[in-house]
């Protein structure tokens, strides 16, 4: 798994072009963020990096989580968000809970 760690300061198009050379290559990511503005650039990077993969037919999926993590000795909260291909080439993944039983019964209407 990759971890990718994101500041404040970080380009949201850079992180995304290595978001989705990542996970074009099969590896799942791992995005970690402190502080607010860290957490607004790596969710701006997560949505362009959709953009990139949509198009060659791959979507993802982001769970977010936190994390306790120690930087200069002081122990600090981190978010990292957990991102992985759902689609690839229009094939779904398998849902988990209950997706494909609420996508079946809404296409029988």
């Amino acid at each position: 798994m990759g971890c990718l760690k994101v500041s404040s300061k970080s380009s949201p198009a850079s992180v995304a072009g290595a978001i989705a050379g990542m996970v074009k290559d099969g590896v799942s990511v791992e995005i970690q963020a402190v502080g607010a503005g860290a957490v607004n650039q790596a969710v701006k990077a997560i949505a362009i990096s959709r953009g990139f993969l949509s198009p060659v037919g791959i979507e993802i999926a982001c769970v977010p989580s936190f994390a306790d993590i120690v930087i200069d000795g002081e122990y600090r909260t981190a978010i990292r968000f957990a991102v992985e291909p759902r689609y690839t080439r229009g094939v779904p993944v398998p849902a988990t809970g209950g997706e494909a039983e609420t996508a079946a019964s809404d296409s029988t209407l």
